[in-house]
């Protein structure tokens, strides 16, 4: 497989999405070129028929390259990946353990991270009329889980950051903007640091509070 795009990789993102951030960030590590087009999740245009040709489902991001066309940030981080890193196994481990240990950090960004930091975001940024005391919660279970794990290691699934750390890096860092702090989790806060320092590192801006008030 080539180490390089014929041209361009284009990727239908937003800049308020972890999802699409993630993506932009491992295209960023992997010195990919790429450009972005920006989706206005606000005004609904994930749902146009245009876009819902590239993903019936209605979500950012989406990538083209090429003839390819891939949605979902998680398995657009395993085609990458598989496709253009010049070595795979560096993010994504070879052997039965790595890979599932992997696997286990891409889960919980399917799940708890979405249900937790990823959420509570949400209900910030659109204004959406939601207690949020639940998902405040849930986002603190998680980050509890974080700060025990990364006391035994620098990174979620060992020694050296893989894409369990991708997938996971966005919505951690961003969850203040959902009113959750970082304050009780240095390890945590280390953790997100040793990411921002990688080579390539593609920052995601701070978002704009209130989208819809």
């Amino acid at each position: 497989m080539p180490t390089r795009p014929a041209r361009p990789i284009t990727v239908y993102s937003s800049s308020i999405s972890g999802h699409s951030h993630r993506v932009r960030l491992f295209l960023g590590l992997l010195g990919l070129p790429f450009e972005v087009v920006e989706i206005d999740l606000a005004a609904r245009a994930q749902r146009s028929p245009e876009f819902l040709r590239r993903n019936a489902f209605g979500q950012v991001p989406v990538i083209e390259d090429g003839e390819v066309t891939l949605a979902d940030s998680n398995a657009i981080l395993l085609y990458l990946n598989e496709r253009y890193a010049p070595d795979p196994s560096r993010w994504l481990p070879r052997d039965a353990l790595g890979a599932a240990r992997v696997q286990r950090w891409l889960s919980v960004a399917a799940g708890p991270l979405a249900q937790g930091p990823s959420m509570a975001r949400v209900i910030v940024l659109f204004g959406l009329a939601t207690d949020p005391s639940d998902v405040i919660a849930r986002s603190h279970n998680l980050l509890k889980v974080m700060e025990a794990e990364l006391c035994d290691r620098p990174f979620l699934a060992g020694d050296s950051s893989t894409l369990a750390d991708i997938a996971n890096y966005s919505y951690v860092a961003h969850v203040p903007e959902g009113n959750v702090s970082l304050e009780p989790y240095p390890k945590v806060r280390e953790w997100l640091a040793r990411i921002e320092e990688l080579p390539g590192f593609v920052p995601m801006v701070a978002s704009r509070i209130g989208l819809r008030a």
